[in-house]
């Protein structure tokens, strides 16, 4: 399975997660992005694009205003495949309370 995890910038909370699920998670495909054109180039990471969006089985968000950003651009297309996981933006990357809600949130046989 293809996920995809969206922040504003890519630098947190999806960075976090694209990479701790690489590291502990083989058996699907994991790529992240951030949202927001000024922040990623102000940050130099990844900005979404709607070939990300095609790509993805699951798309999971941080917050409500990122299903809004993808629905004022590509409608109502991938809003069947996202998923809101309600995470604050106030986590450093990899910081153990973000590491702990993504465990939480993500069961490992689940």
């Amino acid at each position: 399975m293809n996920i995809l995890f969206l922040c504003t910038a890519n630098v947190q909370r999806s960075k976090t997660a694209e990479e701790l699920f690489l590291a502990i998670d083989k058996s699907n495909n994991y790529k992240s992005a951030g949202l927001s054109e000024k922040y990623v180039i102000k940050a130099g990471t990844t900005l979404c694009t709607e070939d990300m969006l095609d790509w993805a089985d699951k798309i999971y968000v941080f917050e409500k205003k990122h299903i809004d950003i993808i629905r004022q651009y590509t409608g109502e297309k991938h809003l069947h495949k996202i998923y809101n996981l309600n995470i604050e933006d106030k986590y450093q990357y990899f910081q153990r309370e973000l590491v702990l809600l993504f465990l939480e949130k993500f069961p490992k046989n689940s």
